[in-house]
């Protein structure tokens, strides 16, 4: 298999740079997709960006990486804090997983302190902006081997 990594976006990613730009930044996803997919040449590595709202079509992804992926770039968003079925998802699979925050959730409210993401992933970022996806496709880039 050809090294693919889907890069998985969880609710209110679609409204990058008009969110909360004082915490989320002025970057749109797209424009994260795009620094992604230049960097992920240098690897010889595919990116396929998805973003959705629904935690079932999350779940849906993350299964179908099971055999469609080589590793996963994940923001759970919201759903970091919230959702078991996304934890028990990550929890079949067997390719790596980067858990990616743009912003540091520890830092902010009292419960964003609750994480069902990070128990069963290889690693996390947070609090680095847009520099953190670049981060986790370099440390996929070192955990799936070549082709």
């Amino acid at each position: 298999m050809t090294r693919r990594v889907f890069c998985i976006n969880g609710p209110n990613l679609n409204l990058l740079g008009q969110r909360e730009p004082e915490i989320y930044g002025h970057q749109t996803l797209d424009d994260i997709g795009a620094l992604l997919l230049k960097e992920a040449q240098v690897f010889d590595i595919g990116v396929e960006m998805l973003q959705s709202n629904h935690e079932g079509q999350i779940v849906d992804w993350l299964q179908q990486a099971r055999t469609e992926a080589s590793g996963v770039i994940l923001n759970a968003a919201a759903y970091t804090h919230t959702s078991v079925a996304i934890h028990d998802a990550l929890k079949a699979l067997d390719i790596p997983v980067i858990e990616v925050h743009l912003s540091n959730p520890a830092a902010r409210d009292a419960f964003r302190s609750v994480n069902y993401i990070s128990p069963v992933v290889k690693g996390s970022i947070a609090g680095l902006g847009s520099v953190g996806y670049v981060l986790a496709l370099k440390a996929l880039a070192q955990l799936i081997p070549s082709t």
